[in-house]
């Protein structure tokens, strides 16, 4: 049974927020400790995971996870909830880090990426073999722990969230792959860019995690409510993340931008792009791309105020489909507030 509280539901969600932080630095503390016991190299993959995790980032997937929890009736003294939201972060933390190898990115909140400190590390003190190669083999073995710190995390969830949880991890990896096909593939498809996006970011942003709180709430009733606000959530939190690879800095970012135009990626802004205009096709239909050029003519359609105003609708969206959900007190303008923040961020 839940315990009489004042707080508002924000902090509610940041007090459970804490306790997260809590759980994540405590879990790698003591499994930097266990393998530094065994060899002083043992902690390598640890600590760069650690590293990624120290450094922040929105949290916004514990958040939502917390959020879904909370607002569907869930005990704020559940400890469950803590380790699952830990989760979340966990797989996020492995995707971003593979991520980072897929896409040869050189930062990640403002700071060197796994694979591109350990080759440079690996070059600086002249060992034996190729740096690239050790590089990213330290964050593939960084980004595999971190997904299995998640599951470790994830232990002791009830049947109904274990399979959310398995979608969410599916998702993942399927959308990722997907991304790279049609990046590989020159597909201009912005039916099949959107569901990419979706599944291989929105879902797992905020859509799954929302449904894992609720149905550890044991509130399958509002599954559809969930599903419905983050879709288009996630859309939206997509968009903006093309919008800022476009047309964004580095600076403010945290990590380099322009990478999916130099990658010949069909993220969802530029499948739109090509849909409607002759020259962006003519530009992505080359072996390689004039990222210069296509920059360019993107400023010249205007594709940035017509996603500007498609985020809008979807954000209107969002906030229509909990309007009548049966939420706990303050929670419908909480989530409110947090999709106008993931919408319309910088970053």
């Amino acid at each position: 049974m839940n315990r009489m509280v004042t707080d508002s539901p924000r902090e509610l969600r940041l007090e459970l927020m804490e306790r997260v932080e809590t759980r994540l630095s405590g879990f790698l503390a003591a499994e930097r400790e266990k393998w530094a016991a065994v060899d002083h190299r043992g902690p390598t993959p640890v600590d760069a995971v650690a590293a990624l995790v120290d450094v922040g980032g929105k949290r916004l997937r514990p958040a939502f996870c917390i959020s879904g929890f909370l607002a569907s009736g869930g005990d704020q003294d559940d400890p469950t909830i803590v380790d699952c939201a830990a989760a979340v972060e966990f797989v996020h933390t492995g995707a971003l880090i593979h991520d980072d190898v897929l896409d040869a990115a050189d930062l990640r909140r403002g700071h060197p990426t796994v694979h591109n400190r350990h080759s440079l590390e690996h070059a600086a003190k002249g060992w034996r073999g190729e740096p690239r190669r050790y590089g990213e083999g330290v964050a593939i073995l960084a980004g595999d722990l971190a997904t299995v710190y998640a599951a470790r995390c994830a232990a002791a969830l009830p049947p109904q969230a274990a399979r959310v949880w398995g979608e969410l991890l599916t998702e993942v990896q399927i959308g990722q792959y997907l991304d790279m096909a049609v990046a590989a593939e020159s597909v201009i498809d912005p039916e099949l860019s959107r569901w990419i996006a979706i599944c291989k970011s929105g879902r797992y942003s905020i859509h799954r995690p929302l449904l894992l709180g609720a149905a550890l709430a044991g509130r399958a009733d509002l599954e559809p409510a969930f599903e419905a606000y983050g879709e288009a959530l996630g859309e939206a939190f997509q968009l903006r993340d093309d919008l800022i690879d476009a047309f964004g800095s580095t600076a403010a970012a945290g990590k380099p931008v322009g990478l999916d135009l130099v990658q010949h990626k069909m993220t969802l802004l530029l499948a739109l792009a090509a849909r409607q205009d002759q020259r962006v096709r003519d530009l992505v239909a080359k072996p390689e791309w004039d990222v210069t050029a296509l920059r360019e003519r993107l400023l010249e359609i205007g594709i940035a105020t017509r996603l500007e105003r498609r985020i809008d609708r979807l954000v209107a969206h969002a906030r229509g489909a909990i309007a009548s959900a049966q939420l706990e007190p303050g929670w419908r303008d909480e989530l409110t507030e947090m999709a106008m923040t993931v919408a319309y961020r910088d970053r």
